[in-house]
């Protein structure tokens, strides 16, 4: 019996794996890209506008000219109460 369940365990293994190793990844090979107006306050990675130093600076949520680095590709997916990200500056309410 033990025989026959380390066989199923060690089949389901390698069924995983090869399952895992055939989903394509948006970002396995760390393709990134600069989204715009999707940061929330205080967290996005850089260009936060006038006034603004760099990273984590960013004075509201969804600030439209500053950007958040997303997987390449998703952008223009993500939703925020402003409508979707950008991949250039935005103009929002500040």
């Amino acid at each position: 019996m033990t025989t026959i369940l380390s066989k199923a365990v060690l089949a389901a293994s390698l069924a995983t794996a090869v399952t895992l190793l055939s989903i394509p990844q948006a970002s396995a090979d760390g393709e990134k890209e600069k989204c715009y107006g999707v940061a929330l306050k205080g967290q996005n990675d850089c260009a936060a506008g006038p006034g603004t130093t760099c990273a984590g600076t960013s004075k509201v949520d969804y600030q439209g000219n500053s950007w958040k680095l997303v997987p390449k590709g998703t952008c223009a997916t993500i939703s925020t109460p402003f409508g979707p990200g950008s991949l250039a500056p935005l103009t929002r309410p500040s």
